[in-house]
């Protein structure tokens, strides 16, 4: 979990993804048509990325490690999470706040 917190603090917006999940290139999608340019950590692709997920798994209780979304180094949660923060409008501020965006 270390290297997971150390990476999500690096920039103001982190998502950890796999290549192969519908559900973060959507994530990520969103995230550029805000006007975010987060940082994406694709674990099937790095050598820590097996242990990255299950610290994912068991930090913070989830089904699924991926897509995993930090915001100014905090986690914010996983896509179900960030659609409804999207929704009521909170995500954008979110992101302005952290300085991932300026507009």
């Amino acid at each position: 979990m270390e290297r997971v917190r150390d990476l999500a603090s690096k920039k103001a917006a982190v998502i950890f993804t796999k290549s192969s999940c519908c559900m973060c290139h959507s994530i990520m999608t969103l995230f550029y048509e805000l006007g975010a340019s987060p940082a994406i950590y694709e674990l099937d692709k790095d050598p820590q990325g097996r242990d990255m997920e299950q610290a994912l798994f068991k930090a913070f209780d989830s089904t699924q490690a991926v897509p995993a979304v930090f915001i100014g180094g905090r986690y914010v949660g996983s896509a179900k999470d960030i659609i409804s923060l999207h929704v009521n409008g909170s995500l954008k501020q979110m992101l302005k706040e952290s300085k991932a965006i300026w507009l």
